[in-house]
């Protein structure tokens, strides 16, 4: 019966009829008051895990959040759905802080934002122990962990919740964590025989590209005139690149934006409360932006530079499409990428610096490979993919051409790798192949090796990555510290004639294809109503002084372009349109759709007939 309210809860306040995978094993965890740590992708739904359960228990549940802004999105967007919420944190005056805390004493927060730092204070503590707190939820949960790609040491002092608050369930949240960072969420919570809930990593609505960096700009540009008008993220290594490449998009006519640790915090807010307002439209960043935002109509994230982890890239890449519309994710990598990122986690501690070369070498690895983007990035967390082909990637939608005789290339590769004892590197390696004229080379007498020059018609860029691609594929393994060459037992078959390795082509520049989901998204939607609901949807949020994906997504816009609803009982069966919203809205979308349809002839309350009105 509490899930039956549960479904209740969802249609009034979000206007949602079904759970997402795992989002009602979740929330029956929250309801019966049992310990658990759910991961779930950037866009899988982890907010509602524990929003949708708090309105149905008694008293005030309480959630860590790392972040101002996010704390002040999902409290405006909560509060745009009804749910009464609020946060606390150092953006507040004294008077406002106590305001908040006064109306929790009084039972009217259902959900209540804090800091961990704040949260584990003395005074917060005290104060949190005299109210009816149903739950505790920690939300970017990873942040607690070593292991993870974003640790905070604030993040450790969670650990007294379990002591403070006995009896009551705490509950971890995170999109990226692999099993290690799973069990050490546990265990620094102290969480007694938790739920460990894992979906699939796998975020179907994203389209991977990848691409050697040559001519950024240009190669940059061509993304973004494809999502003229559109929200997007470009993210860079270092500092003066987000500003060369923010203030060359500008001078090109773009409205973008630069980001990063560097800028006074008034600028940085300027600037993100800009994106998030849309009076921007791209915000160029390195890793200080993002994590937390919650602007779910991001179309595009690119990457200018290669990420410093395969966490990273998962987290950083699923600030797109967060709505569950179709989004592209563009990463153009150069070999320098790595030294780069060697050079500044040059001062790691030994143990976390021998953890990040393992996970730099990962996402190269990602950048070079020829398996499907989706499928690599699944395995990497552990999981598979039941399809052999996403449609969803540069590699499965084949924009990235072939090697015709791939054998007898690999054979050559790994020929070249017994020639040399298994005793060097990738980087050596091809050097040999492709004939280079280092010293060390003629020193060791290599140039004399049979497999010498043998592919000096190519690139060492070429041949480096032809190396990796048949690392990813199994026919060769890195070994020690050194990631010294191997061939493996599938890599001999392959010098006995059998096997079937891919190698890349060298890159030619060429236009992205079509994906399924870009296709899906926009099936029977019409494009000039749903820019029209945009413009409406801008006007209501200045003049609610609130984020426009706050009112509504892009995937309610879009599904209100496709029904076209006419009164408030078809408004109510669009996607996201709950009862407060349909309140708040119904007549000034209502109103634009029937002046729209009216002037361009189009049919409305499509699909609805069969309701009763």
């Amino acid at each position: 019966m509490r899930m039956e309210r549960i479904r209740k809860i969802l249609g009034k306040y979000w206007g949602y009829e079904s759970f997402l995978p795992l989002q009602e094993e979740a929330i029956r965890s929250v309801l019966e008051g049992r310990d658990s740590v759910v991961v779930l992708p950037t866009g899988g739904g982890k907010s509602l895990c524990y929003q949708a359960p708090a309105l149905a228990m008694a008293g005030t549940a309480v959630v860590v959040s790392p972040l101002i802004s996010l704390m002040k999105d999902q409290v405006d967007g909560l509060r745009e759905c009804g749910v009464t919420a609020g946060f606390v944190n150092s953006s507040q005056s004294p008077a406002e802080r106590h305001e908040v805390m006064r109306e929790v004493a009084a039972g009217k927060v259902k959900l209540l934002y804090v800091a961990p730092e704040r949260l584990v204070s003395p005074g917060f503590l005290r104060f949190a122990r005299e109210q009816k707190i149903s739950f505790v939820a920690v939300d970017e949960a990873h942040c607690i962990s070593m292991w993870g790609h974003d640790f905070r040491p604030e993040y450790r002092q969670l650990s007294k919740l379990k002591e403070a608050f006995a009896g009551i369930g705490v509950h971890g949240y995170t999109a990226t964590a692999t099993e290690q960072v799973r069990l050490d969420i546990a265990t620094q919570l102290g969480l007694a025989e938790p739920e460990i809930l894992v979906g699939s990593f796998d975020r179907k609505n994203l389209i991977f590209r990848v691409r050697r960096r040559d001519g950024l700009v240009d190669q940059v540009c061509s993304v973004l005139k494809r999502h003229a008008g559109e929200s997007g993220i470009i993210y860079c290594i270092r500092r003066a690149d987000v500003e060369e490449l923010a203030a060359t998009l500008v001078q090109t006519g773009f409205k973008a934006r630069p980001y990063h640790a560097g800028m006074s915090d008034e600028e940085r807010k300027e600037n993100q409360d800009a994106f998030i307002s849309e009076e921007t439209d791209i915000i160029v960043a390195t890793v200080a932006f993002g994590m937390g935002i919650d602007k779910s109509n991001v179309r595009y994230v690119i990457h200018a530079a290669m990420p410093k982890s395969p966490e990273h890239y998962q987290q950083e890449a699923g600030r797109a499409g967060r709505d569950g519309l179709e989004a592209e994710c563009w990463l153009f990598y150069s070999g320098k990428d790595f030294m780069t990122w060697n050079r500044l986690l040059g001062d790691a501690e030994p143990n976390s610096k021998a953890v990040w070369e393992e996970k730099l070498q990962a996402i190269y690895g990602y950048c070079t490979s020829m398996t499907c983007r989706h499928r690599s990035i699944v395995r990497y967390f552990g999981q598979e993919l039941a399809d052999r082909k996403c449609d969803g990637c540069d590699i499965c939608l084949g924009e990235v051409d072939r090697e015709d005789d791939a054998l007898v290339m690999a054979q050559k590769i790994l020929s070249c790798v017994l020639r040399l004892e298994e005793r060097f590197g990738g980087d050596y390696t091809a050097g040999v192949l492709i004939g280079s004229q280092e010293d060390r080379v003629f020193e060791k007498g290599h140039d004399r090796l049979s497999t010498y020059g043998l592919l000096s018609k190519y690139s060492k860029r070429v041949v480096r990555d032809w190396i990796e691609q048949l690392v990813d594929q199994g026919y060769l393994r890195k070994h020690g510290e050194y990631n010294v060459l191997q061939v493996t037992p599938e890599g001999w078959r392959v010098l006995r004639g059998s096997g079937d390795p891919a190698l890349a082509k060298p890159a030619k520049k060429g236009q992205a294809k079509k994906a399924k989901a870009l296709n899906d998204s926009w099936d029977g939607v019409d494009e000039g109503l749903f820019e029209r609901l945009r413009q409406v949807r801008q006007m209501l949020a200045k003049e609610r002084l609130v984020p426009p994906f706050v009112v509504f997504s892009d995937a309610s816009l879009r599904d209100m372009a496709r029904k076209r609803p006419t009164t408030q009982e078809g408004f109510l069966q669009v996607h996201g349109v709950g009862q407060e919203k349909c309140r708040q809205y119904e007549s000034q979308f209502l109103g634009a759709m029937r002046k729209y349809c009216g002037k361009h002839g189009l049919e409305m309350d499509v699909g609805l007939a069969d309701l009763e009105f």
